[in-house]
């Protein structure tokens, strides 16, 4: 009877370790086109993306490099003080968007111009995400706006 009842339970524990590996592995494969990791400007020119993985690209709109195209493209550049990249968007840019300020945009590196599928700007006057901070403050050039 002991022999019987502590080999149900070892089969339960297998049983429930393979369903705990299953779902982690199901859950992982589900989001793997869901996860997208943040880069900077000098990481990304550093170490440049594959043309086809999605990431987040922080830093300021570098100042004069904001271009109106035909129709509703815009392009831009967004540096961390270390290094610049091109950012090309298609779409409305958020009320907040102006040279000189912190974007976080999604999107995909394409022949060394970033081309962005969803473009933030900054909440208020002293909002920046914090992956754009930690990235400024890398490089060096990071002010705090409350002191």
């Amino acid at each position: 009877m002991k022999n019987l009842k502590k080999r149900r339970r070892v089969q339960v524990i297998l049983v429930a370790a393979v369903a705990l590996a299953l779902s982690t592995a199901m859950i992982g494969y589900a989001m793997r086109d869901g996860i997208n990791f943040f880069r900077a400007p000098s990481q990304i020119a550093e170490e440049p993306p594959a043309p086809n993985e999605t990431f987040r690209l922080g830093g300021l709109v570098e100042e004069g490099s904001l271009v109106r195209g035909q129709g509703e493209t815009i392009t831009f550049s967004v540096t961390d003080g270390g290094a610049s990249i091109p950012v090309s968007y298609t779409g409305v840019l958020p009320d907040l968007f102006e040279e000189g300020q912190g974007m976080v945009g999604t999107g995909r590196l394409i022949d060394g111009v970033f081309e962005a599928t969803e473009i933030l700007a900054k909440h208020d006057e002293t909002y920046m995400p914090k992956e754009v901070i930690d990235a400024l403050k890398e490089q060096g050039v990071y002010e705090d706006p409350n002191g």
